[in-house]
């Protein structure tokens, strides 16, 4: 398992993508501190610090549309995650599956 501290040696706050487990849609970003990357592997949902509300928060706690974290990887540099999720119902705040749905443009 790869030590935490390789992944917070540049910043205390890293990007965390979030994908999911079967058809790998991207479904959201968001951001992660130390503690919450803790608080994921153990409680298995996804975790995050709330830049907006400076807290950390568990995605689904107040909406019930938790993310239940499947993989947990990380990127060349070790300096972003990816969490390969089943969520438990969309995981867009808009009530939308993907957070990823505004196109700027789409070549045919």
């Amino acid at each position: 398992m790869l030590n935490l501290d390789l992944l917070f040696q540049k910043s205390e706050l890293i990007p965390v993508i979030i994908q999911d487990y079967e058809t790998l849609e991207v479904l959201m970003l968001g951001f992660t501190n130390r503690e919450a990357v803790e608080l994921t592997l153990e409680t298995k949902t996804a975790w995050f610090w709330s830049r907006s509300r400076n807290c950390l928060w568990n995605k689904g706690e107040s909406s019930g549309h938790f993310l239940h974290v499947k993989k947990v990887v990380t990127d060349c540099d070790t300096d972003t995650l990816l969490y390969l999720c089943k969520p438990d119902g969309p995981t867009c705040h808009t009530g939308r599956r993907s957070c990823f749905f505004n196109v700027i443009t789409e070549e045919e």
